[in-house]
């Protein structure tokens, strides 16, 4: 037997735990190799990452003729999952009272503005263009959705503490229920219009919301008495993981969102407990590896057999969203310049980073509409490795 024979032999023996596991450890492997291309030039790691999904995707689907769309068969979705809890938990730990009182009203304003704005240029601007409502619709309704961990690992690679970056922090903390709700209502219409359903997707909607509020209550309340009672140490990393790992396994089960639980649990912890801090330092103490995961995952997610057909719908989605951000931005600022503080005109441009939960509404409009489904799922995704590789370049143009 040759060497290219064993070679194949022995690729033909790899069950999928193993080959997982050795992607896994490569994922790894490689995001040390991005942070040293970071260190050495003024690329963002995450784009690195994300371009490396993206470069695993290619091996994947051209080099080894697999279908696209599902890296790591079943263990990349709680991978991914887990990472974005994280992220929301931490977010949530930011809106102390303390906080909200001094920059709550900016963080509101703006927020909505960008909301309203993004919804209206994409919208309008696909329908002008000559798109179909459902596409018009559903893709207005999912540009209102952020990245959190991109925009908040942007932040915390800056250090940046000051103004325009703590509303950022606040404003990708709500992002997930604006989203929802927008999403939900958006769906609920598509329902009435389209197939005269409406109402139990808006119920849906509404379970989403609400169940997840309930589910970060049940979790958060305890949680934030039990931080604190514990040792600083192992007994505290085990907690936090606890919490996380709950979060994400409930809210899947329940059918609730994930991001908006965890928000609230991590808002209750911050603000009921007196030592609040132990249990965000241990989720940032291992938060990067599951970040590592989340945006390399991102990236390979790409299905390419789709691209072809939906090249001119994604980058129409990708100008009216980028333009809907930064408009929302001047007229959010606008709205607060006059009589609180100056705020960076571009400011909404560094709300543009994309990922999980965009997906996820995609994925959910190709269930429900699978006839234009697929094609919108090809924009949202080829969109996505766009905005996560340009994001970081946004977040920091804009923190200048």
């Amino acid at each position: 037997m040759n060497l290219s024979e064993a070679w194949h032999e022995a690729v033909r023996h790899l069950d999928l735990a193993t080959t997982n596991l050795i992607l896994l450890g490569l994922i790894l492997s490689l995001s040390i190799l991005a942070d040293t291309v970071a260190s050495r030039t003024r690329l963002p790691r995450i784009s690195l990452l994300v371009l490396v999904g993206v470069g695993v995707a290619v091996v994947q689907q051209v080099g080894l003729g697999q279908e696209g769309g599902r890296p790591l068969e079943g263990l990349g979705e709680p991978l991914i999952q887990v990472a974005l809890v994280m992220v929301a938990f931490l977010l949530g730990g930011e809106l102390t009272l303390e906080r909200l009182r001094s920059t709550g009203r900016l963080i509101f304003v703006l927020s909505l503005a960008v909301l309203v704005v993004s919804i209206v240029v994409v919208g309008a601007g696909l329908l002008l263009m000559g798109y179909s409502m459902l596409i018009a619709v559903s893709l207005a309704a999912i540009s209102v959705a952020t990245d959190p961990a991109e925009v908040r690992e942007v932040i915390h690679e800056k250090r940046d503490t000051g103004l325009p970056a703590r509303l950022l922090m606040g404003i990708v903390a709500i992002d997930d229920a604006w989203g929802i709700l927008t999403f939900g209502l958006a769906m609920a219409l598509l329902g009435w219009q389209l197939s005269g359903d409406g109402g139990g997707t808006l119920l849906l909607s509404l379970w989403e919301l609400g169940g997840a509020v309930l589910l970060g209550a049940a979790v958060g309340a305890p949680a934030a008495w039990l931080t604190g009672r514990l040792r600083p140490g192992e007994p505290t990393l085990v907690e936090a993981l606890a919490l996380i790992l709950l979060l994400s396994g409930l809210a899947e089960w329940l059918e609730v969102s994930a991001l908006l639980a965890a928000m609230l649990a991590g808002a209750l912890v911050a603000n009921l407990s007196r030592h609040h801090t132990r249990s965000f330092n241990e989720i940032e103490h291992i938060e990067w590896p599951f970040l590592v995961f989340f945006f390399v995952l991102s990236g390979a997610s790409i299905d390419l057999r789709y691209l072809g057909g939906a090249v001119w719908l994604t980058l129409a989605y990708i100008v009216l969203r980028a333009l809907g951000r930064y408009l929302g931005g001047v007229v959010g600022g606008g709205l607060v310049r006059s009589r609180e503080v100056a705020l960076p005109r571009d400011i909404g441009l560094a709300l543009t980073p994309q990922a999980g939960i965009a997906m996820g509404m995609a994925l959910l409009v190709v269930e429900r509409y699978p006839e234009q489904g697929a094609t919108l799922l090809s924009a949202v995704v080829a969109s996505t490795v766009v905005f996560e590789v340009l994001g970081p370049f946004m977040v920091r143009r804009v923190l200048r």
